[in-house]
């Protein structure tokens, strides 16, 4: 079986997109429910801190990468400066609700805290492994409406175009990663993905969980029945963990690489109300 690769004649393509400004956005913009409502804002507050920590991470270990992984590397700190400056709008809108988000600020700080004075491959594969939980996500959010029906439309337009892009440049932390390594004995590779990624996955799921509880709890809702609701909202329906639940284990696999699964047709599906944003193409 041949080795999956980035594919050849992938096109990484920052779209320089504007969202919600001027724009009123509900409370409870994700159908009017709190628990969709707050899944996205948690996830929200962690990204400009978040891709921060990506891009330096990736940008890192640029020097003396092959030229096209080079290029693709550039691409995708253009697409991620670009997913910050709107979520850093998106998340003026969730303080403008009311929302108290210190809490989930100061958890962010604390898992990156945990990257200080340790060697920066740790932090390369930590963003591998993040990177393959944004793939995920994004994977759904576009090819299952559910999960964004009855959102707000600035609301919903900037998961999908911020998804679109996730997918476009799901392999390059990867492929770094790889190039970075390359070196290494294949087990030891393995060894530390695997173990970053267990390590991430618990901050991650922990971390999220914590974050839809604090919004809810300042939304009057607290005790089991919302930890109950929470579970379901991510297992049962529209159950976003129960679907992805597969591809995360495929992360573990030999062989494996983001682009074993070429789902670009989802792309496709998001952008193209975003053609007039699209900024001039970085060939990968």
């Amino acid at each position: 079986m041949a080795k999956a690769t980035t594919p050849a004649d992938l096109t990484i393509t920052p779209r320089d997109r504007r969202f919600g400004r001027g724009a009123a956005i509900r409370r409870w913009w994700l159908n009017d429910d709190p628990y969709a409502t707050a899944f996205y804002n948690a996830l929200s507050v962690t990204f400009p801190k978040g891709e921060g920590f990506f891009v330096d991470s990736v940008r890192t270990f640029r020097d003396g990468t092959p030229p096209r992984l080079t290029r693709e590397i550039n691409a995708f700190i253009k697409q991620e400066v670009l997913h910050t400056r709107e979520h850093v709008a998106f998340n003026r809108h969730v303080a403008d609700q009311g929302y108290d988000t210190a809490l989930l600020d100061r958890d962010v700080d604390a898992a990156l805290a945990l990257t200080k004075g340790r060697p920066p491959i740790g932090s390369l594969a930590a963003t591998t492994a993040l990177e393959h939980f944004t793939a995920m996500l994004a994977h759904e959010l576009i090819a299952d409406p559910r999960h964004l029906a009855g959102g707000d439309e600035q609301a919903r337009a900037l998961w999908l175009w911020h998804a679109a892009e996730e997918i476009e440049h799901k392999g390059v932390a990867y492929d770094t990663w790889l190039h970075a390594t390359r070196d290494w004995p294949r087990f030891t590779r393995w060894r530390v993905k695997a173990l970053v990624m267990l390590i991430t996955t618990w901050r991650f799921v922990h971390g999220r969980a914590r974050g839809m509880a604090e919004l809810l709890r300042q939304d009057g809702l607290t005790g089991p029945k919302v930890w109950a609701r929470m579970a379901w909202y991510a297992f049962g329906y529209p159950g976003m963990a129960r679907k992805v639940a597969g591809v995360w284990l495929a992360y573990f696999l030999p062989g494996f690489h983001p682009w074993k699964h070429d789902d670009r047709a989802l792309i496709g599906l998001a952008e193209s109300d975003y053609e007039a944003a699209v900024l001039p193409k970085v060939a990968a």
